[in-house]
């Protein structure tokens, strides 16, 4: 699959009992939260229609990494799932990109949109989207020129 020419991403930001999720544009280098999905440790299924729909070019999975850069058992995890998207979709790229911040920013994002009476209330599931529209965000921001 070529990587010229405006594209779509989906982030991920994996977690062992939702999945948030974001696209992404290359055109622009924005990211929007899309939604999260609950899941039972096999979320596969319920993320093939999403591929379908957005059909992205390459898709950036989110890699939880300590503070120090160390990896701990979620990190591995992750290794393990995105190694096993790759499996199942392997006409996608699939990228592990560094998500040690993510939270963090998201929580900012969603206190601001509190503080401007774009959110109401505290909510993992927006959380999770908004941390994979930030990884998203990240990812682009290092490979997408200004």
């Amino acid at each position: 699959m070529p990587d010229h020419g405006p594209a779509v991403v989906l982030g991920i930001d994996f977690g062992l009992r939702r999945i948030g999720l974001a696209s992404g544009n290359t055109l622009t280098g924005t990211a929007q939260p899309l939604e999260t999905l609950r899941h039972d440790g096999a979320p596969f299924d319920a993320l093939a229609p999403i591929i379908e729909a957005w059909k992205p070019r390459r898709i950036i999975v989110g890699l939880p990494l300590t503070a120090d850069g160390s990896e701990s058992r979620i990190t591995k995890q992750t290794r393990a799932f995105a190694a096993e998207l790759q499996r199942i979709r392997p006409e996608i790229p699939i990228e592990l990109h560094d998500e040690r911040f993510s939270s963090r920013a998201a929580e900012a994002r969603f206190a601001d949109a509190r503080r401007d009476g774009r959110a109401r209330r505290r909510d993992a599931r927006n959380l999770d989207s908004m941390a994979a529209a930030v990884i998203v965000e990240s990812w682009l921001a290092e490979r997408v020129p200004a």
